[in-house]
């Protein structure tokens, strides 16, 4: 079905590494827009994905220009606490690309702004403001990976 996804500026190592190994585990690619917090080299972001790494379709974009030059816009859902609409209503799509913010800003403002018909939030009940991005990731993906049927 080869999902995408796609972080913004991600910041934290572990974080990464964890989502990098969730899409080897799905089949899921992953795209990383620069600037990174990290190298890619970094011994943390190394051993949070393991051995999976050779086994990750990742795609680098030294910017968010250059990731929208690549990908088209009609294929991207974005996920953000700030959005207003539940992930559920999100209209998963096979080869969509599933677009998060990084761990302390969150989706940038012009994405809520520019596409709030696309934005989507994970409903929480409790006092938290937002769920780890790692976590988020991976209920976002298993739910369109049900919901378009793999």
């Amino acid at each position: 079905m080869a999902l995408q996804v796609a972080l913004i500026q991600p910041l934290i190592p572990p974080n990464t590494g964890n989502i990098a190994r969730l899409c080897a585990a799905t089949d899921t690619s992953l795209h990383l827009i620069e600037p990174l917090g990290f190298s890619l080299d970094d011994a943390e972001l190394r051993r949070a994905g393991l051995d999976y790494w050779q086994d990750v379709d990742l795609w680098v974009h030294p910017d968010w220009f250059a990731f929208r030059d690549a990908m088209s816009r009609d294929r991207c859902l974005y996920f953000s606490a700030r959005a207003t609409r539940s992930f559920w209503d999100a209209p998963f799509q096979p080869n969509g690309c599933l677009v998060f913010g990084n761990e302390t800003e969150g989706m940038p403002e012009r994405i809520l702004d520019k596409h709030p018909d696309r934005c989507f939030r994970i409903p929480m009940t409790g006092p938290v403001r937002s769920l780890n991005l790692a976590t988020a990731v991976g209920i976002v993906v298993y739910e369109a990976l049900r919901r378009c049927g793999v």
